[in-house]
């Protein structure tokens, strides 16, 4: 009789747990992801349902020099890195450099497919912003749970760096 109710509770156990995960519905041989846009200077990507996002330029840094600065002192850039494509989806980085100094880093693009990717992104992205802001170089630390989306996003930050240069 104790092995029938052991039998039977971990039978139990089991389906419930079967019926509790949740399995990602698109990726590589699902439906084709597409890149969201994030910021003021969205590149247009073939998406169906752009993602939009506020800005995540830093308030405490101003996007753009006050008007009363030396044209020499304004020389801001924006530098958009290249795309770099990841197994969920394609990530891209754009930069506002303004004297060697990166003032303002929008994602153009990032992994935007389901559910899942909107939450992990929603996470990820302001933390990598935040460190780069930090670095002021693509040496960061990846964001535990968005390893994928931490690569391409380094990656495409590296590429907008060398450009800036």
């Amino acid at each position: 009789m104790k092995r029938i109710v052991l039998w039977f509770l971990g039978t139990a156990s089991a389906v419930v747990l079967m019926f509790g995960y949740h399995t990602s519905t698109s990726g590589p041989e699902g439906t084709p992801l597409s890149g969201g846009t994030m910021g003021t200077n969205p590149v247009p990507t073939p998406s169906t349902t752009p993602s939009t996002r506020p800005s995540t330029t830093p308030s405490t840094v101003p996007s753009s020099a006050p008007s009363s600065a030396p044209s020499s002192a304004k020389s801001s850039a924006t530098v958009t890195g290249q795309v770099a494509q990841t197994q969920w989806g394609p990530v891209q980085v754009q930069l506002t450099v303004q004297a060697g100094k990166i003032t303002a880093v929008d994602v153009v693009q990032y992994p935007n497919g389901n559910r899942r990717d909107a939450e992990i992104n929603d996470y990820a992205l302001p933390i990598l912003i935040d460190e780069t802001m930090q670095a002021q170089s693509a040496q960061i630390d990846m964001v535990s749970g968005a390893t994928v989306t931490s690569d391409g996003y380094i990656r495409s930050l590296q590429s907008a760096l060398d450009q800036s240069k």
